[in-house]
């Protein structure tokens, strides 16, 4: 096992990375240092961010899919011009009456993708290098192999009966019928082949003879996809949601993936406390518990479906400075959630800037726990993405409403933030990460290691509930005073220890727009990093 991109990943606090040539950040240091690369060769950041994920496919294949989806928010420098490409996974055209949770282990819980559409959308429209050039790391990687990671071999262990009854599974996660371990090599020569018949023959294969063995395998465990559906997909560009928080101006992902959209309300309502007064949330109960109370008046809300952004009167009405203020007023009684848990996805996201100043902030996933179905076609699982199907049913052929907010902070129209994260919560991962740079002035690296809370605790005897997680690192009476609030108010909490993954992973790159420096260090919680162009 030799290749040029095997650069290893660890836990734990990370080496800060600062240049003015471009920087890439995620979770995963292969996909990084393959990203760094494509930029050294020429590429602007929107090649950087298609080569780590594509070499993603390989190396997080327990957070990614072929078969999932794409969010993108991008910036051109030249034009000064946001836009924002739909990716996401489709409801099947054939429709899915009394769907229920009994589906999402099974072929009936496998979404249209939209992960390569999306990918040849935004390659024709920002791309300089050449689509070879974009995939080869994640071919080199696939045929030569990379030491399994901790990270990667605990997410197999927990599949490894779902890895274990298929075929396709078995020959790469498996070895003298045993379960590849953590150091070995994980070699996907099939996956290899996918990716180099997707560089030659692009769309006519993935119509064609790729479409055709993921709906056989979706036919064998009683799924409902077709070809047609996959003729019938198209990635779209739009408007990105935008907003105002402290004199900068905010952009991100518009609905269906409504967390943009929802990360913009949450500044909106926090713009009303002076938070600089108040100092950090690790310091601060009351800091703490407006952040909670206005991610949760948010992230529980009634989804954000494609049909609001197709709507003036909507959009504007849950972007009014007016509405946050209102909110704002009764915050605490909107700190209990007055939803359902929304699902949770498994999720990688990128953030790149390069020397000219274009942003591409991307975050993709097969949209549900690895392997959950063990079903797979050429190489790749199939996503179990129809979770989010329970959040809101989409209307046949229509995407899924998902709460995924790539994001972008300017100042006077310049970038100084790039920013997203994975993980059930991402949302309130970004919105507190933001928080940290804009009112509390911190760096990059302090903001990363700063505790924060979370979303979705798990009650062992009631599973995955709404209500807050909180890491362990606040000072006690922080800890004392939210815990108290939290009962006031209904608030389910529970502590989960120090830097836990599933607060988030927050990939963000800071710019200073005078001198040009840009600054950005990978998250403790993930084993990704920071590179330097």
């Amino acid at each position: 096992m030799r290749n040029e991109y095997a650069t290893p990943g660890r836990y734990g606090a990370k080496q800060v990375a600062t240049g003015t040539g471009g920087m890439v950040v995620s979770s995963e240091p292969i996909a990084v240092e393959a990203g760094a690369r494509a930029l050294r060769d020429g590429g602007n950041a929107l090649d950087a961010v298609l080569t780590v994920a594509a070499t993603q496919l390989v190396t997080e294949p327990h957070m990614t899919s072929l078969t999932g989806g794409i969010s993108l928010v991008y910036r051109e420098a030249a034009s000064g011009e946001a836009s924002y490409l739909s990716g996401n996974i489709n409801a099947p055209l054939a429709g899915l009456p009394d769907f229920g949770g009994a589906d999402l282990t099974r072929a009936r819980g496998v979404p249209v993708p939209g992960w390569w559409p999306a990918f040849l959308a935004a390659h024709e429209r920002f791309g300089s290098l050449s689509l070879a050039r974009l995939l080869e790391p994640a071919i080199d990687v696939a045929r030569e192999g990379f030491a399994v990671s901790p990270y990667l071999f605990g997410e197999m262990y927990g599949a490894r009966e779902n890895l274990g009854r298929n075929p396709q599974s078995r020959e790469m996660f498996f070895r003298d019928g045993s379960l590849i371990g953590p150091g070995q090599a994980l070699v996907q020569e099939r996956v290899a082949r996918t990716l180099e018949r997707l560089r030659d023959e692009g769309m006519s294969y993935y119509l064609g003879d790729f479409a055709r063995a993921f709906c056989a395998a979706s036919d064998a465990d009683g799924g409902v996809i077709a070809p047609a559906d996959f003729e019938a997909y198209r990635a779209e560009w739009a408007d990105p949601v935008r907003g105002t928080y402290r004199g900068l101006e905010v952009v991100g992902s518009a609905p269906p993936d409504d967390g943009g959209l929802q990360l913009v309300e949450a500044l909106n309502i926090l713009e009303n406390l002076d938070l600089a007064a108040l100092g950090p949330a690790s310091q601060s109960p009351r800091t703490l518990c407006a952040l909670i109370a206005a991610h949760n008046a948010v992230y529980y809300a009634a989804p954000r479906e494609k049909r609001f952004r197709e709507s003036e009167r909507i959009m504007d009405a849950l972007l009014s400075k007016d509405t946050a203020r209102r909110r704002f007023e009764v915050l605490d009684a909107l700190a209990r959630p007055a939803s359902d848990t929304p699902p949770s996805p498994g999720t990688i996201h990128i953030s790149v800037v390069d020397a000219d100043r274009n942003v591409a902030t991307l975050t993709h996933s097969h949209m549900a726990s690895p392997w959950v179905n063990g079903l797979y076609a050429e190489g790749f699982q199939l996503a179990g993405g129809g979770s989010f199907f329970q959040r809101v049913m989409p209307q046949p052929g229509e995407r899924a409403t998902i709460y995924l907010a790539p994001s972008m902070v300017l100042r006077d129209g310049e970038p100084v933030i790039a920013s997203g994260s994975p993980s059930v919560s991402l949302v309130a991962c970004v919105l507190q990460n933001l928080v940290n740079l804009v009112d509390f002035g911190m760096t990059i690296e302090q903001s990363v290691a700063e505790p924060r809370f979370g979303a979705r605790p798990h009650d062992p005897a009631r599973g995955w509930v709404p209500g807050t997680t909180i890491e362990s690192g606040f000072a006690e009476p922080v800890l004392r005073e939210v815990r108290g609030w939290a009962e006031r108010n209904r608030l389910w909490t529970r502590e989960i220890g120090p830097w836990n993954s599933m607060t988030g992973n927050f990939d963000g790159i800071t710019v200073d727009p005078a001198s040009g420096v840009m600054r950005s260090c990978g998250d403790p919680r993930r084993m990704g990093t920071a590179v330097a162009a």
